[in-house]
């Protein structure tokens, strides 16, 4: 079972960037399909980018193409996502979350059994 730990939220203004991070504790991400998702107040939970447990395609929600990159270090056991040109639309809680195995999905949070607590970022204008 794995546990996950998102760090790297905070604060920045429109135009800015920041990097967030997943450390994975109690075994190896290279076997789990992982991603982000984000939540902003009122608002429900939106797929921002994800790859599957194999390897492969790394898949990225059409509000953050382009500007949003997912790496993973698989000798850190660390996820991250670098996020640039930020927009006070991307303001809300981030979550790092996975599955053992199999593919990864961007349309829901819900088939993903392992969620970290979320960081939040807060970008402004």
């Amino acid at each position: 079972q794995v546990q996950l730990v998102e760090s790297g939220g905070g604060s920045a203004q429109t135009g800015g960037s920041l990097r967030l991070s997943c450390e994975a504790s109690g075994d190896t991400i290279s076997s789990y399909s992982m991603g982000w998702f984000r939540q902003a107040p009122g608002k429900d939970y939106e797929g921002m980018s994800c790859f599957n447990s194999g390897g492969g395609a790394t898949y990225y929600g059409d509000s953050v193409e382009g500007r949003f990159t997912l790496s993973r270090d698989n000798a850190k056991n660390t996820l991250y996502l670098q996020m640039n040109n930020l927009k006070p639309e991307d303001t809300a809680m981030y979550y790092c979350v996975a599955n053992l195995g199999g593919g990864c999905y961007l349309a829901s949070i819900y088939p993903y059994k392992y969620w970290g607590h979320g960081t939040q970022v807060t970008v402004s204008s």
